[in-house]
């Protein structure tokens, strides 16, 4: 009985213990994919200021010129979207490029934040971080 219980409980491990990187490849009800090519995530919590929105119109302005380039925005207090802010590991606003079929990803946080008042600066820096995540 002990063998057959110390059994279970490894095949148990193998079988719920190690969740692949597949498992976070999508989030209940939210339609975010992480497994398409390049993507740009925006991260925000239930309440936004001015300057999250800021973020967001600018990117999505931005992505104009790259059709390919898919645009998501996540809600972190979403409980639908909790394994994928901890994939990320996003606990509120926060603005990554992402390649789901290479696993890459580049943070640009900081880069949004620091330029969201200059609009000419915003928009030709993340063409050339998403330009320079592409190649």
């Amino acid at each position: 009985m002990k063998n057959f219980l110390l059994t279970c409980f490894a095949i148990s491990i193998v079988l719920f213990g190690f969740q692949s990187n597949e498992s976070l490849a999508q989030t209940a009800n939210t339609g975010v994919v992480l497994t398409a090519n390049v993507q740009v995530l925006q991260f925000h919590s239930e309440h936004r200021c001015k300057t999250c929105l800021k973020i967001e119109t600018l990117t999505t302005e931005t992505l104009e010129s790259y059709p390919t380039v898919e645009f998501r925005l996540i809600n972190v207090n979403d409980a639908a979207n909790e394994k994928v802010a901890e994939q990320f590991e996003a606990t509120g606003t926060a603005l990554i490029i992402y390649d789901g079929k290479k696993g890459r990803k580049m943070d640009v946080t900081d880069f949004a934040f620091m330029n969201v008042s200059d609009h000419d600066q915003f928009v030709g820096g993340l063409k050339k971080h998403l330009d320079s995540f592409v190649k």
